[in-house]
């Protein structure tokens, strides 16, 4: 998987640095070739959408103790990609007034209105996408936080499930003790049909280690 995701870095920096360059041109192009190179540079940017998308889907897949370093490269990426954006705006801009201004012979004074209108939109737009990666980044650490409720979870099941098998042993040990219990008793009433039988001593397994016989002719002890 990793190497993906460096495949799709590459292809990433390698296209970007051609739309920096192109980007860069634009103002000093003849208007003809300034048209093919903005149409040209509109494509580029739609591809590098399309690589983080994927780097993106791939970081997803990564285990989350793993997944911190490429979660940052992906930052990364994606303040790279919206500069790009916004210098291509920018460059957009200034060729549009170029075209304007030599078709209809204006004096630039409504140019310079109208471009510092679209940049304040720019950084508005700019502002949302920060806070749109802002939620992104809290979308993904709140899943690694639910990862690790999932383990505590998982691990607490497992005491619990250890605690039950011990009462079962418990309970086992007790059955057993009745059945001696049970099982000696039976025995000292056909010795002596109507004596009772007093323990005098228990053990910590809960059975008796000596016995005492009361109301026969005689008392029996049993060690």
């Amino acid at each position: 998987m990793s190497s993906d995701f460096e495949g799709y870095e590459q292809d990433f920096a390698v296209l970007t640095a051609e739309i920096t360059n192109k980007i860069a041109r634009v103002p000093r192009l003849p208007p003809d070739e300034k048209k093919q190179v903005v149409a040209n540079v509109e494509k580029q940017l739609e591809e590098a959408k399309e690589l983080l998308e994927q780097m993106d889907l791939e970081v997803r897949e990564i285990p989350p103790q793993s997944r911190g370093m490429y979660s940052n490269r992906m930052r990364s990426y994606k303040q790279e990609m919206g500069k790009l954006e916004t210098d291509f705006k920018r460059s957009r801009i200034a060729y549009s007034d170029e075209v304007r201004n030599e078709l209809l012979g204006d004096d630039g004074n409504s140019s310079e209105n109208q471009r510092a209108h679209l940049l304040d939109n720019t950084e508005r737009l700019e502002r949302s996408s920060r806070r749109l990666e802002a939620g992104y980044q809290i979308a993904v650490e709140t899943e690694q936080i639910g990862q690790e409720m999932l383990e505590n979870l998982s691990h607490d099941r497992e005491k619990i499930q250890r605690a039950r098998e011990r009462l079962r042993e418990t309970d086992a040990n007790l059955g057993k003790s009745s059945r001696v219990l049970t099982g000696m008793l039976r025995r000292s009433q056909k010795r002596c049909p109507f004596g009772i039988l007093l323990p005098l001593a228990v053990n910590q397994n809960g059975e008796s280690d000596a016995w005492s016989w009361q109301g026969c002719d005689e008392d029996v002890s049993r060690t």
